[in-house]
């Protein structure tokens, strides 16, 4: 077993507070948007061993068969596959799109020939990994995921006076099927036909109006108005009338496929996905937008966001199950009436989101572990035991 420190992501749209209150770590006054603990070798935590400090995708790589298993070892390239985080929201993130397997091996191999440095700001692709995920919330947590019925966002443009509402409209009215809402999309977002910024300020004053008189969907009204804000003149902003909005509250889970479009609004959570860093942009952001590489990778069809119900296994420990091969995250609440078992078996990361708790192998020493505090378990450690009164998330691979 080995202490972990995460791999600290300091991007605008971070909290200043949140993630260092999870951490139990003292704030600097910078935002904090993300704390990685996995070994994606853009950002990999730190791992203590007997010898001193190395990273985690070194100590993996010095036996993977002991780290990850002989089996998942063999069927993820002898790399750990899946990256977890703490996510904290305070102003909207990008609209964005994760790859399928196959394109990301693509893209990966088009971008390495075209000699762009996978650490450039202009890549689209920095690995060869598809991207699912699931967010569990810590907080409210607010999103938009997936494209609604398009016969509803026809409803919610058909009463907004602004020229923009009343292309969307038409457009949506001509085909109400999953080629209009591309349609629509790529029409909104693509170079050559996008809004400028004088129709987007139109739109939001359009919801803002009818937010005032009464509105048919309060919620979209405000997403738009609240991104506009965010991002004045970004087209990005209307879009949230296409999508599915989303609440998740503490407790509960999203996950999001490859292909999903998909923009985290505000909250602090757990985030699990496979092994990968690869995000297409198409706006809402200030980071590089590649909006021809999402759109040839965003499923259009309408369908509603994918909750994850938790199973619950013994008395303490809730696992979500995602319909991937990458990951499972479990949260285990303990309290102070003995020792616990904690399910798994393959390379997990465990962290303590609240109180102490004291884990422990079959042949090893316990690792105290306190609130904002994790550890790499190789799967040659076989079970896990815990004791105390904690919180606490663990990674594992199915």
């Amino acid at each position: 077993m080995y202490r972990l420190a995460p791999a600290i992501q300091h991007y605008a749209w971070g909290s200043t507070t949140a993630i260092p209150d999870v951490l139990a770590t003292v704030p600097d006054g910078s935002p904090v948007a993300e704390a990685w603990f996995g070994a994606h070798t853009s950002a990999p935590s730190a791992a203590r061993t007997d010898d001193g400090s190395t990273t985690l995708d070194e100590l993996i790589a010095s036996d993977p068969d002991f780290h990850l298993g002989r089996d998942i070892a063999s069927r993820f390239e002898s790399r750990l596959p899946y990256l977890l985080k703490i996510i904290a929201a305070e102003v909207p993130l990008s609209l964005q799109v994760h790859p399928s397997m196959e394109r990301a091996r693509t893209g990966f191999a088009e971008e390495e020939a075209a000699g762009i440095a996978v650490t450039a700001p202009e890549r689209s692709y920095r690995d060869r990994n598809h991207k699912p995920e699931l967010v569990y919330a810590l907080t409210r947590f607010d999103a938009m995921v997936g494209f609604r019925a398009p016969r509803r966002a026809a409803e919610l443009l058909g009463d907004l006076d602004a020229p923009l509402a009343h292309d969307l409209h038409a457009i949506l009215v001509a085909d109400p099927s999953s080629n209009g809402v591309r349609a629509a999309f790529e029409w909104l977002l693509a170079p050559d036909t996008r809004p400028g910024p004088a129709d987007v300020a139109k739109f939001a004053e359009a919801c803002q109006r009818r937010l005032h008189d009464g509105s048919p969907s309060p919620r979209t009204d405000r997403t738009v108005i609240r991104l506009s804000e965010a991002y004045p003149g970004d087209p990005g902003a209307v879009t949230s009338v296409l999508l599915n909005p989303v609440t998740l509250q503490p407790g509960e889970a999203l996950f999001v496929p490859t292909g999903t479009v998909h923009a985290y609004l505000h909250g602090v959570g757990v985030e699990i996905m496979a092994n990968s860093d690869n995000v297409l942009r198409a706006g809402l952001t200030r980071k590089h937008v590649d909006v021809e590489e999402l759109l040839r990778n965003v499923d259009c069809v309408a369908a509603p966001p994918i909750r994850i119900a938790p199973e619950r296994v013994f008395t303490s420990t809730r696992i979500f199950y995602a319909p991937v091969e990458d990951f499972e995250l479990s949260v285990t609440r303990l309290t102070d009436d003995g020792v616990a078992t904690i399910p798994g078996r393959g390379p997990r990361v465990l962290l303590c989101l609240e109180g102490e708790v004291e884990v422990a192998t079959a042949g090893g020493d316990p690792v105290l572990l306190r609130r904002g505090q994790a550890a790499f378990i190789p799967a040659a450690d076989g079970p896990l035991s815990a004791s105390g009164d904690a919180m606490i998330v663990q990674a594992d691979v199915p």
